[in-house]
């Protein structure tokens, strides 16, 4: 879970840094966001071993829920950013960083909301056995992709 956390928080750092620019990099980053997301469409299809008529009914509430999740993710990260914009976190005032937490706390709670109607969702569409092995090849797709970016920072800093 830690290691997703990182993963995230980096995937939001480089997406906040590449927002603003224009041009190639902006489509590089484009282009591997939906490599990232067809790998991970196969490799959860290959790992819950998904019929047909399954797959029909997941993908979509996969996919609103991802969307979803994404949403109040950028909206959170997005906050942290436009209070901190040109000035250090440490040079907040109490109130504005408490407003902040409380801020962080929302959507937290938020994130929390969503999964849980998630998985009520999934009930319907998946047995129990299939919705356990989706949080389990999930955590290892994250694994996978994050120890693909350490191995690629490895090569690139030894390069160096």
């Amino acid at each position: 879970m830690k290691n997703f956390n990182i993963l995230i928080v980096s995937a939001f750092l480089l997406s906040a840094t590449i927002y603003g620019q224009r041009g190639p990099m902006r489509e590089r980053f484009q282009e591997k966001k939906e490599q990232i997301k067809s790998l991970k469409v196969a490799f959860i299809t290959t790992e819950l071993n998904l019929t047909t008529d399954e797959a029909a009914k997941f993908w979509p509430v996969f996919n609103a829920f991802e969307d979803k999740q994404q949403e109040i993710k950028r909206q959170k990260i997005k906050a942290i950013f436009e209070q901190s914009e040109g000035n250090s976190l440490d040079k907040l005032s109490e109130k504005d960083a408490s407003a902040l937490v409380t801020q962080m706390e929302s959507s937290e709670d938020d994130l929390y909301q969503l999964k849980k109607k998630f998985i009520s969702n999934l009930k319907g569409v998946l047995p129990s056995v299939k919705i356990l092995k989706l949080k389990k090849a999930e955590e290892q797709f994250n694994k996978k992709l994050l120890q693909q970016f350490r191995d690629k920072r490895d090569k690139r800093d030894n390069r160096r």
